[in-house]
């Protein structure tokens, strides 16, 4: 029963459709920012490699390659750069991620090679600051030193 008076619905709208129906524009619709292409920028940080003495070179290269898929010759730059600079920025990056690389650091391990490490290398993380200016959303250079010559922050 309920199927014949949809079929006679169906037909007295056909019957119908030859009257003038009034079509209603598309409402306009106001799209978000990330529609637009217009997304917001996460501020930048970057991952700080701080020196000690209980970890070789080897194993900074073996880390940089690791965790942060460096090639051998920039993961050497990266060790002779913390060694001799005391702090290698090892990337720059937005804050979760940084904190997931500082975490990675972190739980590396100790360096089998040094019997006096006792386990992973520091590192920190910091807005990523251009020359020194704290309102510039650039990263400090690879040396990680700012423009005043400093070298850590904390």
């Amino acid at each position: 029963m309920l199927t014949f008076w949809v079929v006679v619905t169906q037909l007295e709208m056909e019957q119908q459709s030859e009257s003038p129906i009034a079509v209603l524009p598309e409402p306009k619709r106001e799209l978000l920012p990330e529609q637009r292409g217009e997304t917001k920028s996460l501020p930048p940080y970057n991952v700080v490699l701080l020196n000690d003495e209980e970890h070789t070179y080897d194993y900074v290269i073996e880390m940089m390659q690791k965790i942060f898929g460096m090639s051998l010759e920039r993961a050497y730059q990266a060790a002779v750069t913390v060694d001799t600079q005391e702090r290698v920025v090892c990337c720059t990056t937005h804050k979760e991620h940084a904190e997931l690389k500082r975490d990675q650091i972190h739980s590396f391990g100790r360096d089998i090679r040094m019997s006096i490490s006792k386990g992973s290398m520091s590192s920190i993380i910091e807005p990523a600051f251009a020359d020194g200016d704290p309102d510039h959303p650039e990263g400090r250079g690879p040396d990680g030193s700012g423009q005043d010559g400093s070298e850590r922050r904390s």
